[in-house]
């Protein structure tokens, strides 16, 4: 237990190095009246990396509009992933669900499955996958929560302040440390916020992150 602590601690430190002035300023940005916040920093278009949802070959052109959370997922799930399944469901997907009709009509997960290497699953794998959403989520929408299949690695490849997110190592979930990352992307396609999706005040922490982007959409259009 301990050894498995200090391995997530090692990782969340590395992604502090990362992108922690960004989040330094934003806890500091969010306190105060509701007017006046920091607005997410913006590190930049995603790759455009063809991917198949459904079969279908898409790109994140496809979604100009929405705001995307990117996960992985892996055929192990809900028992055993890369990120906290349970929590992404409760905190997120669900809190998503409640608010579509209202201030989360254009927040949608995206989730790409790898075969926990970080490697893309067989075709044949993937409904494995499906049916785990749809036996563990309650009320699952699959236009809410999609599964796609493709080049997760190309897609996580984002660079900033000289680092990557394509970390490697013992440490991180079958050796492949994006797998346990959460992306919010905005409604240009670009990255503003990279949390670990692997323990609940994470994954809580990024569902706080989605409202203070929609809020900042709000501020927008007033």
């Amino acid at each position: 237990m301990e050894k498995t602590f200090a391995g997530r601690s090692k990782v969340f430190v590395a992604f502090l190095l990362v992108f922690g002035p960004a989040l330094l300023l934003i806890v500091i940005g969010t306190r105060g009246c509701d007017h006046k916040f920091k607005q997410l920093d913006d590190y930049g278009l995603v790759k455009s990396v063809p991917f198949l949802i459904d079969g279908k070959k898409t790109t994140f052109a496809d979604f100009k509009g929405d705001v995307l959370v990117i996960t992985t997922l892996q055929k192990t799930c809900p028992e055993d992933c890369a990120v906290s399944f349970w929590h992404i469901n409760q905190m997120i997907y669900q809190h998503i669900r409640k608010n579509k009709r209202k201030k989360l009509k254009s927040v949608k997960i995206i989730s790409f499955v790898t075969d926990g290497k970080g490697n893309v699953l067989p075709d044949e794998d993937l409904q494995i996958v499906k049916d785990a959403l749809k036996d563990n989520v309650e009320l699952y929408d699959p236009s809410l929560w999609m599964i796609a299949s493709g080049d997760a690695r190309a897609i996580y490849g984002f660079k900033h302040n000289g680092q990557n997110l394509l970390q490697k190592g013992k440490k991180y979930y079958g050796g492949e440390g994006f797998q346990e990352l959460i992306l919010l992307l905005d409604k240009q396609g670009h990255l503003r916020m990279v949390l670990p999706g692997n323990e609940e005040g994470l994954v809580r922490r990024m569902k706080e992150h989605i409202a203070l982007l929609q809020k900042q959409y709000d501020k927008n259009r007033k």
